[in-house]
C-alpha cells in the first residue's frame, strides 16, 4: 500500500515539473511584454466624460488622446491649455452635448469665457425673431430647440360683421427653432407649455413676421425631422371648405344692363304732350311739355295751298 502511494506521489511530481517547464517555454516573459511600442499619433483634446449644454469646461473634464493624423478633425485642440486659454484663461461653455471621448471643437464652444447664448447659435446672415404662441399655436410645446417649423397666419376678415369669414396663409416655411421661452438647449427633450418661440429667420422673413403679428394670429406647424421641401400653398378662405366650397350668394339686386355696341338706328321717340283744362271753362290751354323732358321746338305749320279766286278764273266776255 505504501509502495503504491509513493509511486503516485512521484508521478504527480513529475507531471508538475513538466507543466512548469512547458509554461516557462511557451509563455513570453514579463520583459518581452514590457517591450510594447509606444502609441504613435497626433494629440487631440477630448471630453473625459459627457458634457451637457451649458457646462463650463475645466481641466478635470478634458483628456488627451493620440489619433492618426488622417483621423484628426479640423480645428481640434492639441493641448488642454489651448482650450482653457480661449479668453486669457477664461474657460468656454459647451453649446451642445459632447459625448465622452469626443474631440473638442471650436464650433461646439461658446465665445471666449462667455455663457451659453442663442447669439452664438445664429447662422451667418440670419436673425433671431421671437413670436408669441400658446399651448395650441405652439404645437403643444412639442416644438423644441433645433426643430424646424412653418409659420401660419390666420386673419378675421369680418371682425364687426354678423357672418364671420376667416383666411389663413403660410408666412414662411422650414424655419429652425432656436429657443422656446428661455430654453435654448438643443438636447432638450422635455415638452412644456410655451408662451414664446424664438426662430432663426432671414431679414425679409423677420419683416414678414413683424407685419403678420399685427394682422392676426400666428401658429407653428411642426415639420418632420430632415424635411426640407417647400410646399406650394394658396390662401385658404372660409368659403373654401364651409358650405360645400361655394362662395356666399350675392345680394339681390336689379340687373344692370350695359350696352357697349353702337346706338340703335331710328327716329327718336316723340315727346308726350299734356293738355290742361280749367274747370268752368270749356277752353283748353295751350299744350305744354312736362318739366322733366322739355320738348323740342315745334316745326312751323305748313302753309295752305293757294286757291284760284273767282275773278281770276273767269274769262272776259
Amino acid at each position: 500500500m505504501r509502495v503504491v502511494t509513493i509511486v503516485s506521489l512521484g508521478a504527480c511530481a513529475l507531471f508538475g515539473l513538466g507543466a512548469l517547464v512547458v509554461a516557462k517555454t511557451m509563455m513570453p516573459s514579463s520583459a518581452a511584454v514590457a517591450k510594447v511600442a509606444p502609441a504613435v499619433g497626433v494629440p487631440v483634446v477630448v471630453a473625459k466624460s459627457t458634457l451637457k449644454f451649458g457646462d463650463r469646461l475645466e481641466a478635470g473634464k478634458l483628456d488627451i488622446l493620440k489619433l492618426p493624423a488622417n483621423a484628426v478633425p479640423d480645428g481640434a485642440f492639441s493641448t488642454v491649455a489651448q482650450v482653457l486659454a480661449q479668453d486669457h484663461g477664461g474657460a468656454p461653455v459647451a453649446l451642445t452635448q459632447i459625448a465622452s471621448r469626443e474631440p473638442i471643437l471650436p464650433a461646439k464652444l461658446s465665445g471666449p469665457g462667455a455663457r451659453a447664448s442663442i447669439a452664438a447659435e445664429i447662422s451667418d446672415g440670419m436673425r433671431a425673431y421671437t413670436i408669441k404662441v400658446t399651448d395650441v399655436t405652439g404645437v403643444g410645446g412639442h416644438a423644441l430647440p433645433g426643430d424646424r417649423v412653418d409659420v401660419v397666419l390666420m386673419r378675421d376678415l369680418t371682425p364687426e360683421g354678423q357672418s364671420r369669414s376667416f383666411v389663413s396663409e403660410v408666412v414662411t416655411q422650414n424655419i429652425r427653432v432656436l429657443g422656446v421661452d428661455l430654453n435654448e438647449d438643443p438636447a432638450s427633450n422635455k415638452p412644456a407649455t410655451p408662451s414664446t418661440a424664438t426662430l432663426e429667420v432671414s431679414v425679409p422673413d423677420a419683416q414678414k413676421l413683424a407685419v403678420a403679428a399685427d394682422l392676426g394670429k400666428l401658429s407653428l406647424a411642426l415639420r418632420k425631422s430632415g424635411s426640407v421641401e417647400v410646399a406650394q400653398t394658396a390662401p385658404m378662405h372660409t368659403a373654401n371648405f364651409v358650405g360645400g366650397g361655394r362662395p356666399p350668394a350675392p345680394r339681390n339686386r336689379a340687373p344692370i344692363r350695359r350696352f357697349s355696341g353702337p346706338a340703335l338706328a331710328g327716329p327718336p321717340a316723340e315727346p308726350k304732350m299734356i293738355v290742361v283744362v280749367e274747370a268752368g271753362s270749356g277752353a283748353a290751354h295751350k299744350p305744354r311739355m312736362p318739366k322733366a323732358a322739355p320738348a323740342a321746338p315745334a316745326a312751323p305749320a305748313a302753309l295752305p295751298e293757294p286757291t284760284a279766286s273767282p275773278s281770276s278764273s273767269s274769262k272776259p266776255a
